[in-house]
């Protein structure tokens, strides 16, 4: 009988999933009060929106909290990976709310799909003439991003290592060390990277305020920037302050950003040589550089600026488009034809991981590097003996496996993402960019459509959908979602 009950009983208990569903429905209730307040304050009509919305995110979100309280003690991987995509879709479900309920009357396509391009901070846009747009609307977009930000890192240090996703697993021992090390507990590790990721972005919001935004601007600015997603105030992004200094100082926030955030708690322990004992950290340098350089040989302008300038913009493109932040300053899809094939490359790459960057992230191409390495020797020595190595220790076969795959599934959904758009009607240089953009959160594409001086808008509703999946698969690492539609993972 006990056996015939076990067979019978559900496969997956969703208690504690909906349980911390709810608890993240309730945190962003409490946000949607923020903008409501702030619409209140300034006389905006749309605060009755925000505030209707964020009554039924608490009332959703607590209901779920009461209901499966208590149900949180045991969390299997399988609950785990449920977790992972339910609190996004939900979040971005009822996060979409304000936009489609607003004056601008957005249809619930477009309101998901901006909501969605916020909390995977993808920074893709629908909306136009945002000068215009009401305020309370840019401060929601800049918040959806900013916890959006603040959730992958989080994720990365403490779901995705346990998962074993993509070859996350490299980093499950130095997570258990870095527990030990930094704080002694997970909790305490989680509070720390939460106070700090507010500190640097009020110390962001300050510098752009010297740097001559107003407050409002330099709030939203500091809110998208630290959190690699590019969402701005105004159609023209950072070209808007036509200022060298906001640039400069956008470029190493967007830096910050890109780097594991752990390290960061380690080096105001006392040990600040650890950020660039990281091999990650020195890869991440060594390619911003490289891109970067040849950047600056296809920058073809007439008349020629000055080598300052020039830098910078050169620079702060690569950087945007590097880390997934998705500011532009300049059409550089414009420079040359071979700008185009620089800025495509650059798309894929990412930063490191644990940070709230996205892409392939550094790493895996470390570890592609060293098997391609170890093989070429072996090539060469048949009867050597060549061990992959990853910050000086020997790398698992699991991981080389799993980073390995990672990276085909990774190219695989963006064929598939690019095929499915160019089939929709949309060009090749659309759809190709357009499906790399979403699926590596990186914002703008190429070409007139969705280039950095575009808008999603224009796109079919069909392909906004598309898209919107390509950026949660892209921002959950592919196989957390992909694991879902494998029968088996439904089976005892």
């Amino acid at each position: 009988m006990s056996d015939q009950t076990a067979r019978a009983s559900p496969l997956i208990d969703l208690q504690p999933v909906l349980l911390v569903v709810g608890v993240l429905l309730s945190t962003l209730g409490c946000a949607m009060m923020l903008p409501a307040l702030f619409e209140l304050a300034i006389g905006d009509a749309d605060w009755v929106v925000f505030a209707m919305s964020s009554l039924l995110t608490l009332f959703i979100g607590i209901s779920l909290a009461i209901a499966n309280r208590g149900r949180a003690e045991t969390f299997s991987v399988k609950q785990a990976f449920l977790l992972t995509n339910l609190s996004w879709l939900s979040l971005t479900a009822l996060g979409a709310m304000p936009f489609a309920f607003s004056h601008m009357e957005l249809s619930y396509t477009d309101a998901f799909f901006e909501a969605m391009s916020g909390i995977t901070t993808t920074g893709a846009t629908i909306l136009t003439n945002l000068d215009e747009t009401p305020a309370g609307i840019l401060l929601w977009r800049a918040l959806l991003q900013w916890l959006g930000g603040l959730g992958i890192i989080v994720m990365a240090i403490s779901v995705l290592p346990i998962l074993q996703v993509g070859g996350m697993q490299l980093f499950r021992v130095e997570g258990f060390m870095l527990e030990g090390k930094v704080l002694p507990r997970a909790t305490q590790i989680a509070g720390s990277l939460i106070a700090f990721y507010g500190a640097i972005t009020a110390f962001c919001a300050l510098c752009y305020a010297i740097a001559g935004m107003s407050i409002f601007d330099a709030i939203i600015h500091a809110m998208t920037t630290i959190a690699t997603g590019g969402f701005s105030s105004h159609d023209a992004s950072l070209a808007y302050f036509s200022n060298e200094l906001i640039e400069v100082i956008a470029i190493l926030f967007m830096i910050v950003g890109s780097l594991p955030f752990v390290l960061y708690l380690r080096a105001l322990r006392g040990d600040a040589s650890v950020i660039f004992a990281d091999s990650q950290v020195r890869w991440f340098f060594g390619i911003l550089a490289l891109f970067t350089a040849l950047a600056w040989i296809a920058y073809q302008t007439t008349p020629p600026e000055p080598i300052p300038t020039r830098f910078i913009t050169v620079l702060f493109n690569v950087t945007s488009v590097m880390t997934g932040t998705g500011y532009a300053t300049t059409a550089y899809d414009n420079w040359s034809s071979m700008a185009v094939v620089v800025f495509f490359m650059v798309m894929f790459i990412g930063g490191c991981s644990g940070s709230t960057s996205c892409g392939i992230k550094i790493f895996r191409f470390q570890v592609m590097f060293e098997v391609i390495r170890c093989r070429v020797r072996q090539t060469i020595y048949p009867k050597g003996v060549f061990v992959e190595e990853y910050n000086g220790r020997p790398i698992p076969r699991s991981v080389t496996g799993a980073v390995m795959g990672f990276i085909f599934a990774f190219l695989a959904c963006f064929v598939a993402t690019a095929t499915a758009l160019n089939l929709m009607g949309l060009d090749l240089m659309t759809s190709l960019s357009a499906a790399a953009s979403a699926i590596a959160n990186v914002g703008p594409g190429l070409g007139a459509m969705v280039g950095p001086v575009g808008n999603y808008a224009a796109l079919p509703d069909a392909a906004k959908w598309v898209l919107a999946a390509a950026m949660l698969v892209g921002r959950l690492e592919i196989f957390a979602v992909l694991v879902l539609l494998s029968p088996s993972f439904w089976r005892g």
